[in-house]
């Protein structure tokens, strides 16, 4: 699963993507800092069957503290976006081909309004964030749009004349964007065009491309600069975009480098921290009590439930566990709990066998509900925090 992190230039992409990674970025106060795209992992939380069960984890592709997992995610950091991106401005060519293979996007804006719409600074207020927007997804549907127009007269005549499949050649066409032909099949139900795709004008395909936007690269916006905006700001978003989340880039990173440094004891996601006192100097105990006290105001720096929306409203996945002992809940090395893969919510034991290993899919014979001990097939529905033995013939 890859979460894209999308925005105009100088918003606090690079700041929000080295917070939630700790990667390096290069984070500068003007447009176009971003040139090629960073790559990083950041982590969700979720609970951990170990205290439910009694036993002592040993995690394997994560880690857990207290019984909370930590589970791995990769972001991308890519190169800012202006308006017209999707005709080649700016870097809009590159920007838009990184985001090929996100799942779901963190649109980073900066609620402040303290940057133009291409990303030039300004003093808070001067900006409208709502045009952040809704310019970002005009310029992802124009992308998509344009690339499915491009021969789609080609495909319409033969699928008419051949009587075949429209959604599987839209699929062949549009493969490369990570767009799924369930997504396609939902798009043409939810847009219902003329049955025969040869009169489907410019505004139909728009449409079309609108819709696979939603559901293929899904949005959710970042209210970045929280501590410095209009508290009118963060309502006036709110009021167009009910996944928003005030956030603080700049205060989390801070926080996570004085919390490596020893200054801080502070874990991602929590609302307050406990700062070293004897180890601070004036300067320090200044800034962390400004810190503090957005904190308070804005519960948290919204970083980590930025990722954790993503992760678990938007695209809806659940933790699942695969074990070898259903009876240990371990794995042939005899780590308890091992690995965590986040489902899509509706998934089945065979799509868990395939995410495993592809050879593990093919020779599915069966799979053993550990919590229950009991037996279930291919179809079975996973379900958040299962435990699965998948059994499969030689």
């Amino acid at each position: 699963m890859q979460i894209g992190i999308v925005g105009k230039p100088n918003v606090g992409k690079s700041t929000f993507f080295a917070a939630a990674t700790m990667a390096p970025a290069e984070i500068a106060n003007y447009p176009f800092t971003t040139i090629h795209a960073n790559k990083g992992v950041a982590y969700v939380r979720t609970a951990c069957p170990c205290k439910e069960l009694g036993v002592v984890c040993t995690p394997n592709n994560s880690s857990c503290s207290e019984g909370i997992r930590s589970v791995p995610v990769e972001l991308l950091d890519v190169a800012g976006l202006v308006p017209d991106a999707w005709q080649g401005k700016g870097l809009g060519n590159q920007f838009l081909d990184d985001l090929r293979q996100a799942d779901a996007l963190i649109n980073v804006i900066d609620v402040s309004g303290s940057t133009d719409i291409e990303g030039n600074p300004g003093n808070p207020g001067d900006h409208d964030p709502r045009e952040d927007i809704e310019f970002l997804r005009k310029e992802i549907e124009l992308w998509i749009c344009e690339i499915l127009k491009n021969g789609f007269n080609k495909i319409a005549r033969q699928a008419k004349m051949q009587n075949e499949k429209l959604e599987t050649a839209i699929h062949n066409r549009l493969m490369g964007l990570n767009i799924t032909e369930s997504q396609i099949r939902q798009t043409l139900r939810d847009v219902s065009p003329p049955e025969d795709p040869t009169k489907w004008d410019d505004d139909i395909l728009l449409s079309i491309s609108v819709r696979l936007r939603e559901l293929s690269k899904p949005m959710i916006v970042a209210m970045n600069k929280a501590d410095i905006s209009p508290d009118k700001n963060t309502d006036i978003v709110r009021n167009i975009c009910e996944d928003a989340v005030t956030v603080m880039a700049e205060a989390e990173l801070a926080l996570k480098k004085a919390s490596t440094a020893g200054l801080v004891e502070y874990a991602p996601g929590n609302d307050t921290f406990t700062a070293s006192g004897d180890r601070l100097n004036d300067s320090q105990k200044r800034a962390l009590d400004h810190i503090a006290q957005n904190m308070k105001k804005h519960g948290g720096t919204g970083v980590q439930k930025c990722l954790e929306m993503a992760a678990f409203k938007t695209l809806d996945l659940i933790p699942v566990y695969p074990v070898e002992d259903e009876n240990r809940y371990t794995d042939s090395f005899g780590r308890v709990l091992p690995d965590t893969f986040l489902m899509k919510r509706g998934s089945t034991a065979k799509e868990l066998a395939y995410r495993v290993h592809t050879e593990l899919g093919d020779r599915f014979i069966r799979a053993v509900n550990a919590r229950t001990k009991r037996t279930v097939g291919s179809d079975y529905v996973l379900l958040d925090g299962d435990i699965i033995k998948i059994i499969s013939g030689k």
